[in-house]
């Protein structure tokens, strides 16, 4: 196979690494973008978001009046995850997060800053996201950009399979060996290779051996994130970094298959048990709130807000989707507690109990944060339960996300993003930062992009 017949990058993976794709596209390069689910608008771990990209300094931000920086962000990360992330690659996050979001906007993406609410850990409003704050309408939005770049070919549905050296011209190069559904296989010559799989949360076997505490749980994923990078990448001697990092969510409806979100806590909202009793301190975080609701009876809990949060979180197309389910209860004290099989009296406790910490009293469970208002009736609650979303560890990269060998030295011309790379979120779960992992999805994809087109310029 001849050096003319090569073609610059091929992203493995239509999530985040849309973004990589469109952003070495744009920049001249030839691009072929492989995706195993024909689905993937609606299937994987980017579309089924809620759509939230970090983005310290970023022009929209300097629009509101917010006062942020790269610098700051890495100060949250590694505040965070206790100095567990790694500080290059969180630094090269950090940096590339508002070109990302200025980047999105320029080419089409109508991105707006959330400022009414900050997730657990930001120290300012920086999460970016598109209406509906839906991953589905973000990644609908890039497949459209991508489909009317040139230069950039889709091939969907096809699953790249193996990946070898190409030693039969001069400089570096790789032969992709790509599989479609009906059991035919291509060998596709590429100069660079961008995997983009996500991780290995759709892998029981992987997640038991890796994040045990989570095995548990329900995954909410895409079925296609059973470790294709981690298999690929090892065997071509790459290391690996943080394998036991995760993010879950304390608040995917029984029922709806949806996120209620936990703008519902942030808000105000409180989580109970199936006793009626609060457990833990709901605002530490929904990514290490899972494992905890995972030690419940029953392995639930249940999220009871009102009317004013409630109107409030209309605006996440997930909880909407939640409310059109019939999930969602609403009436007294004793009439939600009925429709949900909690003990009365014990869940009327619990909301006065939460009312006397919101006037100024402490909460057993450390909680400061209870909103503006006191809860008042009629409530709401709905039944959540633990889930695991996707895997926060992977293949070691540095701060052009190149994959890095046992020897940490960069593997010529291969490139990793989102969860088939290692994250910022350091290990296990409490470390995860709302938007960690779009920001590594769409961001190291956008890294490794520019490198790819620094190569050859």
């Amino acid at each position: 196979m001849s050096g003319e017949e090569r073609i610059d990058l091929l992203v493995a993976g239509a999530g985040g690494g849309l973004a990589g794709a469109v952003r070495a596209a744009r920049a001249g390069a030839t691009v072929l973008l492989v995706e195993a689910s024909e689905h993937f608008l609606r299937g994987n771990n980017t579309s089924m978001s809620t759509a939230m990209i970090p983005g310290a300094g970023s022009a929209l931000q300097r629009d509101a009046g917010v006062e942020d920086s790269p610098e700051q962000f890495v100060a949250d990360i590694m505040g965070k995850t206790h100095d567990e992330a790694d500080p290059v690659l969180a630094a090269a996050v950090a940096e590339a997060s508002a070109p990302l979001v200025d980047w999105l906007s320029e080419i089409g993406l109508p991105m707006s800053l959330v400022t009414e609410f900050v997730y657990p850990g930001h120290s300012a409003p920086r999460c970016h996201t598109v209406p509906g704050r839906s991953g589905q309408r973000l990644l609908t939005d890039l497949h459209a950009v991508a489909r009317r770049t040139p230069g950039l070919d889709l091939l969907v549905p096809a699953r790249l399979v193996d990946a070898r050296r190409d030693d039969s011209v001069d400089g570096d190069g790789w032969i992709a060996v790509v599989e479609t559904p009906d059991g035919a296989r291509e060998e596709i010559a590429t100069r660079h290779l961008l995997l983009a799989t996500n991780g290995f949360g759709a892998s029981p076997e992987l997640v038991a051996e890796h994040a045990p505490e989570i095995a548990g749980a329900v995954y909410h994923g895409s079925e296609w994130s059973t470790g294709d990078a981690l298999r690929l990448g090892t065997a071509l001697g790459a290391d690996t970094g943080f394998l036991d990092a995760y993010q879950g969510h304390g608040a995917l409806a029984v029922g709806a298959n949806n996120l209620a979100g936990w703008a519902l806590v942030l808000h105000g909202g409180i989580v109970v048990n199936t006793v009626g009793e609060r457990f833990a301190d709901e605002t530490q975080g929904y990514s290490e709130f899972a494992a905890l609701e995972l030690t419940q009876p029953g392995g639930e809990a249940v999220i009871v807000y009102d009317e004013r949060v409630r109107a409030l979180c209309r605006e996440f197309e997930d909880y909407l989707r939640v409310e059109d389910s019939g999930v969602v209860r609403t009436g007294s004290v004793d009439e939600v507690a009925d429709r949900l099989g909690l003990p009365a009296d014990a869940l009327a406790r619990t909301l006065e109990q939460a009312e006397a910490c919101r006037a100024g009293a402490p909460d057993e469970h450390g909680r400061t944060d209870w909103g503006p208002a006191a809860l008042e009736p009629p409530y709401s609650a709905v039944r959540v339960v633990p889930a695991l979303f996707h895997t926060q560890g992977g293949l070691k990269v540095d701060g052009r996300a190149r994959v890095l060998d046992t020897a940490g030295e960069p593997i010529p011309g291969l490139y990793a993003s989102g969860g088939a790379a290692m994250g910022i979120s350091g290990h296990g779960a409490a470390g995860y930062l709302a938007g960690n992992g779009l920001v590594t999805a769409l961001g190291l994809a956008y890294l490794a992009a520019d490198d790819v087109v620094g190569a050859f310029r």
